[in-house]
């Protein structure tokens, strides 16, 4: 809970975004006040307050951070995503990151897409290991976690609008995705056969510890790094370590290749890391 002996003053706004930084690594300077009172439009509506100071106010005044928990960071969290995005990476998991799986006579490859917002990501995943499989079989599961509980209510649903499946090649639209009828004529859902080897749930990256298998075979933490400090992108890095097989691999944002420095990831390519 946070500290709410002096709540009073001005700064309540800076110990809100200290709040969001301890629990969730994000870190927000008041440049983006602006943008974050925006992001609690509705919010604030639904609770018939004036304004985002008020809300603040009320949200130390009453002591709501447990109850407003999920709320503050479904609105402060970024969750920008396309299917094939920087679509390099998906190149390296077919001609270097599922031939080295193949190598370990393993039969499960096992994907984790750490930020997987709407889906986009975990289900672009789910495309390219079943077009590998179909050349020569294997079985594959994918998991995909975000802190953002709205963003994942959209991801297990898995519809999306016509326009963004443009960077998907017809070939691929065809065989994973159905288009709906009527009001949804526009809209499509991907195919039950992926759907059912994707799993969604909630992680916090800023735990101690996850939930999760010690043998993952890719791990996809893209364009999130950038949000947090040195320190806490050191410790999630080495918290992620744990999690790669052996033979695994991390992908990060291509603006993020500098923040990896980890003695036992070597990199094969722009912000692709190699367990060695």
């Amino acid at each position: 809970m946070p500290n709410t002996a002096r709540n009073q003053g001005p700064d309540l706004f800076t110990q809100f975004t200290d709040f969001i930084r301890d629990e969730i690594g994000v870190n927000l300077s008041s440049a983006k006040r602006v943008m974050i009172s925006g992001r609690f439009h509705k919010r604030i509506v639904a609770l018939g307050l004036k304004d985002f100071d008020g809300y603040l106010k009320w949200l130390y005044e009453t002591k709501s951070f447990d109850s407003e928990r999920h709320h503050i960071f479904d609105a402060v969290t970024t969750n920008k995503t396309d299917f094939f995005r920087e679509s390099e990476h998906f190149d390296i998991l077919q001609e270097v990151c599922i031939p080295r799986f193949r190598e370990t006579g393993r039969n499960r490859f096992k994907a984790w897409s750490a930020a997987a917002s709407t889906g986009a990501e975990a289900y672009t995943l789910a495309m390219v290991l079943a077009e590998q499989a179909r050349v020569s079989p294997f079985d594959w599961v994918i998991l995909g976690t975000d802190i953002n509980n709205r963003v994942l209510e959209t991801a297990r649903l898995a519809i999306y609008p016509e326009d963004q499946l443009r960077p998907l090649t017809p070939a691929e639209r065809n065989r994973y995705f159905l288009q709906g009828t009527g009001d949804y004529a526009k809209a499509f859902r991907v195919v039950p056969e992926l759907r059912a080897r994707v799993n969604f749930t909630r992680l916090n990256l800023m735990d101690e510890s996850f939930p999760i298998d010690s043998d993952v075979d890719v791990i996809f933490l893209r364009n999130v790094l950038i949000y947090f400090t040195p320190e806490d992108q050191a410790a999630l890095i080495d918290r992620l370590v744990h999690h790669l097989a052996p033979t695994g691999s991390l992908f990060v944002g291509h603006s993020e290749s500098m923040v990896v420095r980890h003695p036992a990831l070597k990199q094969i390519a722009p912000a692709v890391y190699n367990r060695i």
